[in-house]
């Protein structure tokens, strides 16, 4: 029962969980997704662990920013969040989560990470 409340935002509604981390770790994003889905949350996950594979397009001359563009949604779904969850496998936080870390912690959203649960 104390896992269905913990679940639920101040509204009574299901939490929403936005999940932080780097992309090489997309077997802990998918653990740590269905986890919190299973404990009744909303859980926003990244949209994509790498970058498609786009015929004839480079990616190294990307007029259209689309790591900017990336970043901007998450950002997004970091404001549209209850709380944000950092998957850091062994305490791993590169610069891009770090960013997103103060980003969420400016807004005031409670953080959570994956190495400090027991």
């Amino acid at each position: 029962m104390e896992d269905q409340q913990a679940a639920r935002s101040d509204e009574g509604a299901a939490k929403v969980i936005t999940l932080c981390g780097s992309t090489r770790f997309a077997a802990e994003f998918a653990e740590v997704n269905q986890r919190l889905t299973l404990e009744g949350c909303v859980v926003i996950s990244l949209g994509m662990f790498g970058l498609p594979e786009l015929p004839d397009y480079d990616w190294t001359v990307d007029p259209a920013d689309l790591k900017g563009r990336l970043g901007r949604v998450h950002f997004q779904k970091i404001r549209m969040a209850d709380e944000v969850f950092i998957v850091d496998p062994g305490g791993y936080v590169g610069e891009s989560t770090r960013r997103e870390i103060a980003y969420a912690e400016s807004l005031g959203k409670p953080v959570r990470y994956l190495s400090r649960e027991a």
